[in-house]
Order: structure tokens, then sequence, then C-alpha cells
């Protein structure tokens, strides 16, 4: 069977449907050209590859050319512990699942937010490797699977030493990954890490350009406070802070901050 995608979020369904909830959520958007669906056999026919490139120490990026969706790219993290595939793409193929094989395979899959699950199920099907996703987001998941592990609480440690943790921003479910040895932290867009690429920013909603509330930037300040990190790694290719990270979302935090509470 051929799983739907839709072509928007580039995310897939465990079967036909008329409405892609994801995308019809404020913080998403319906295609201009109405909803419009795809399939993994589509897409590899029309020429979508992967692209792997490295974009740290044990950090491997895994993304798709020409780009799918959104156009995020996932990232392998070769800890001592095991590999940790950290959010996901849509395209998945034998070439791929052979080249990350060769890097040693996925012991775990954890995922940002809803806007990146992508075909999480072929991906912890191909490597017998759960997802990991925070329980407030368990309505968003589009391929009900026995592979998809929720989990409660603010904190959950996935591997020796790799924490995944519930900043809440952007969905209620939001969660970032941090890396102890590697002294990075994993965010996504949960913490977009934005151009200047020493700063990040907090949106409930980016296309629609929807701020996130402040009790919930501060909310995700508490959590983060007793993890260090030197890098923070966002959403797409080189989009990283290289240094001084946790100062980073610090100062990032504090600035939008004032502009949400200005009163004049």
């Amino acid at each position: 069977m051929e799983f739907p995608i839709c072509v928007t979020c580039g995310v897939q369904y465990g079967a036909p449907r008329a409405d892609c909830p994801i995308c019809e959520d404020e913080r998403q958007y319906v295609g201009w050209e109405g909803q419009r669906w795809t399939s993994l056999a589509e897409l590899r026919a029309a020429g979508h590859r992967a692209r792997i490139e490295e974009e740290g120490l044990d950090v491997v990026g895994i993304g798709t050319e020409p780009s799918i969706a959104i156009g995020q790219r996932a990232l392998l993290l070769r800890t001592p512990a095991g590999n940790v595939l950290w959010d996901m793409i849509t395209h998945i193929d034998n070439d791929l699942v052979r080249e990350v094989h060769d890097l040693g395979g996925i012991d775990a899959i954890a995922i940002s937010h809803p806007h990146y699950y992508g075909t999480m199920i072929e991906w912890a099907h191909a490597f017998d490797a759960p997802v990991y996703i925070h329980e407030a987001d368990c309505r968003w998941v589009a391929r009900p699977d026995d592979a998809v592990v929720f989990w409660a609480g603010d904190t959950r440690e996935i591997a020796d030493g790799v924490t995944l943790i519930n900043a809440g921003v952007h969905f209620d479910g939001g969660q970032v990954l941090h890396w102890r040895d590697a002294r990075a932290l994993f965010s996504g867009d949960i913490l977009q890490v934005v151009n200047d690429r020493d700063w990040v920013s907090f949106m409930y909603s980016y296309p629609n350009f929807i701020p996130e509330r402040p009790r919930t930037v501060r909310r995700a300040l508490r959590l983060l406070e007793p993890y260090d990190f030197d890098r923070v790694y966002g959403a797409w290719w080189r989009k990283i802070v290289y240094a001084d990270g946790k100062n980073a979302v610090r100062r990032s935090a504090d600035r939008y901050l004032e502009y949400a509470l200005d009163d004049e």
C-alpha cells in the first residue's frame, strides 16, 4: 500500500483522506493550490535523492535533493550509547537505508514537533527503532504505530547523556534534544536558529508569523537552565549556533521578551 503524503508539510498518513489536519492548523497552511497528495513512489520517480553531509563532529546531516515540503534536514547523532536520529525527512529509499546502516544504523528516533513527522514510521520499520514523541502531541501522529513511544513530563533520557526536553514552544509537545558529551542542543525550530546564527527565536507559527507566548518562552528557559551546551543545531543546513550556545539562547530570550512585553 502506498501511504499518502501531504505535499505541503511532507507528513505521511496511514490511510487516504481529504484533508491534512497538520496543515489546517493555524501554525501551518494548506497549499495555495489546495490540498494535494503524493507518495514515496511518486517522489522517488520524480528523482528525489538523499543528501548526506557532516554537520559537526559525529553529527551527520540527512536531507533531500530536490527539497521536499518544508525542506528541513534530519541529523544522525553518532553517540557512544548508539545512534540517534533527530528530526525527520520525508524521503527514504533503499540506497539511503544502506548508507545510514553503513554509518551504524539508528537505535532511536526523536522528532521535535508534528511538522517534521515526515515518514517516521517508514524509518522506524527500516531500522527497527522506536520513535520518541511527547504525549502532548499524540493527536498529531498521522500514522499510528507501535513504534511510537509517547513520553510524559519535562525530560526523558533516551540514551546515556542524550536527553529530550519538553520545551513546549511551537507545540505543547515541542521537544529539543541535549547531547551532554557533545555539549550540543538540537532544537529543530522549537528554538529557531536565525540567519544571524548567533541568535535564536521563538514562534508559535513561522509561516503565519504568530509569536510564542512569553510564559511559554520563560518555561522553556527554566527547563534548559541545568544543561550546558556550546552549539545549537537548528532545522536546516548550516543553521547552527557554533559557539556560546547557552548564552545565545538566554540573550535571545531576553531580547524576545523585551519586545513581546513592550508597553509603549
